[in-house]
C-alpha cells in the first residue's frame, strides 16, 4: 500500500513525548556541561527556575497587553526586561557557577519592587520574594551559606518595604479592585508554583544522585551490608560464619600474554574476562569479593547464610572455567585458569574507612588460596572435605596427596564436572 507524499516526513517530524523530554533535557542542561556533577545538578535547578519565570512572565505580559495595553505599558516593559535577563541565565554559567543565580536574583528583585511601585502592594507581586527564601539554598548549595542567607534577607527586606511603601493609594497606576484581585491570585499561584517546582525538581535530582550512589555501592559491597551501614553507620561490620565457601581463581599465562599484547589489548581482554565472571557469579548467586590483578576471589554463604553455599560455588567454578575458555577462544589467545575451592568457618567484615572493602579471613580463605596455587592450569582443586560434601552432585578425580603450606599433607581432588 503506497503512502501519500510527505506522510513519512510528517510522522518523522511529529513531536512525541520522548522528543519533548529530549528537548527539555537539553534546555535544562544548557551551560552546565563544564562543571562537576554536583554543580551541574544545582545549575539545572537554576535553569528550571529561570524558564519557569520566563513562562510566568510571558503569561503576565500577554494578559497585560490584551486587556490593559496603555495603562500597563511600563509594567509590560518591565516584564520584557525580566524575560530577557532570565533568558541570559544559562549563558551566564559560562562565566561562573553563581553568575546565573546572581543575575536572576538581581533582575527578579528589581522587577518585583518596580511592579509593587506601579501596581501597589495589594496586587501581591511582592509575594514572589518568598521564592528567594527557598531557591538560594537549592541553587547555591550549602557551601555558600552566607551568600544564600544574604539573598534571603534582602528578599525579606524588599518584601516588607514593598508592603509598607506602596499601599494602594501610593501606586503609580490606579488599578480597580477586580484587576487587583486577579493580579494577587496570579502572584500567589506563580509563587506557589515556583517554590513547588524548584523544590520538586531539586529533590528529583537529589534522589537520582542517591540512586547513582547506591548503584555504585552495590558494585562494591553486598546489598545486606549497605543496608546495615545505612541503618548503623558507626557500627563496625564484623561477622563470624560457621560454614561458608571460598573460591580463588588465577589466570594462567596472562602475565606472558600481557607482555606481548601491550596495555590496551591486555586491559580489554582482562575486562572481558572479569565481566563474564561477574555475570556468572550473579547467575550462580554467589558474592564477588574482589579482583587483584588477574586473580578473582568469590565466596558463597555470606553475607546471608545459605545451606547450598558449596553447591552454588562449585557450579560457579565450572561456569568460570568454561567462560574463560570461551573468551580465550574468541580472542585467539592462550589463557587458562587455576581455581581453588575450600569450605568451612570464616570471618567477614568491612576493612578501612577510605576506599573500604568487604573482605573475608580465616583458615578457610587461606586453604582456598593454597588450593589455587597448587592447582595445574585448567583445573579446579578442592580439599577432601569439599569432595565428600559434593560427591553426590559432582564428578571428581583424585589429585593425590599434596603438601599444603600451613596445613601439611592433604588429600586433594579435581572437580571435573556435574554428576551424571
Amino acid at each position: 500500500m503506497s503512502r501519500a507524499p510527505g506522510t513519512e516526513a510528517t510522522a518523522h517530524g511529529r513531536l512525541t513525548w520522548p522528543k519533548i523530554r529530549a528537548i527539555m533535557e537539553k534546555l535544562l542542561s544548557f551551560g552546565t556541561h563544564d562543571y562537576p556533577p554536583e554543580t551541574q545538578r544545582r545549575l539545572r535547578v537554576m535553569n528550571a527556575v529561570a524558564y519557569l519565570i520566563i513562562v510566568a512572565t510571558i503569561i503576565y505580559s500577554i494578559q497585560h497587553i490584551t486587556h490593559y495595553s496603555e495603562k500597563f505599558a511600563p509594567v509590560i516593559a518591565i516584564n520584557i526586561s525580566l524575560i530577557f535577563f532570565a533568558a541570559l541565565v544559562p549563558f551566564a554559567h559560562r562565566f561562573h557557577e553563581v553568575a546565573g543565580g546572581l543575575l536572576l536574583v538581581f533582575a527578579e528583585y528589581i522587577a518585583l519592587f518596580a511592579f509593587a511601585a506601579y501596581l501597589g502592594s495589594p496586587a501581591g507581586m511582592q509575594l514572589q520574594y518568598f521564592v528567594g527564601a527557598a531557591a538560594p539554598f537549592v541553587i547555591l548549595g550549602l557551601k555558600r551559606k552566607l551568600l544564600a542567607f544574604s539573598i534571603v534577607l534582602v528578599g525579606l527586606v524588599l518584601h516588607l518595604l514593598a508592603w509598607f511603601w506602596f499601599p494602594r493609594h501610593a501606586a503609580i497606576i490606579d488599578v480597580d479592585n477586580g484587576t487587583l484581585n486577579a493580579l494577587y491570585v496570579n502572584a500567589a499561584v506563580t509563587t506557589t508554583a515556583l517554590i513547588a517546582a524548584a523544590v520538586y525538581y531539586a529533590y528529583t535530582l537529589a534522589e537520582k544522585a542517591q540512586a547513582e550512589v547506591e548503584k555504585l555501592l552495590l558494585n562494591i559491597l553486598p546489598a545486606d551490608i549497605i543496608e546495615r551501614l545505612n541503618r548503623q553507620p558507626d557500627e563496625p561490620i564484623a561477622d563470624m560464619y560457621d560454614s561458608a565457601s571460598v573460591l580463588f581463581l588465577d589466570l594462567s599465562g596472562f602475565t606472558v600474554l600481557a607482555q606481548k599484547l601491550g596495555p590496551k589489548d591486555t586491559v580489554k581482554i582482562l575486562n572481558e574476562i572479569v565481566t563474564e565472571l561477574d555475570r556468572q557469579a550473579a547467575a550462580a548467586g554467589i558474592e564477588k569479593i574482589k579482583t587483584i590483578g588477574d586473580a578473582y576471589m568469590a565466596a558463597s554463604g555470606i553475607p546471608g547464610a545459605d545451606p547450598d553455599h558449596l553447591v552454588k560455588l562449585a557450579n560457579a567454578a565450572l561456569a568460570f572455567r568454561a567462560a574463560i575458555k570461551r573468551v580465550s577462544a574468541s580472542n585467539k589467545v592462550d589463557i587458562d585458569a587455576r581455581i581453588g575451592l575450600a569450605s568451612g568457618p570464616l570471618m567477614a567484615g568491612i576493612i578501612g574507612t577510605r576506599k573500604f572493602s568487604y573482605d573475608i579471613w580465616g583458615d578457610t580463605v587461606n586453604l582456598a588460596a593454597r588450593m589455587e596455587t597448587n592447582c595445574p592450569p585448567g583445573n579446579i582443586l578442592v580439599p577432601e572435605n569439599v569432595e565428600r560434601a559434593l560427591t553426590q552432585h559432582f564428578e571428581f578425580e583424585a589429585a593425590g596427596a599434596k603438601s599444603v603450606k600451613g596445613f601439611g599433607e592433604m588429600n586433594t581432588w579435581y572437580l571435573v564436572g556435574h554428576g551424571k
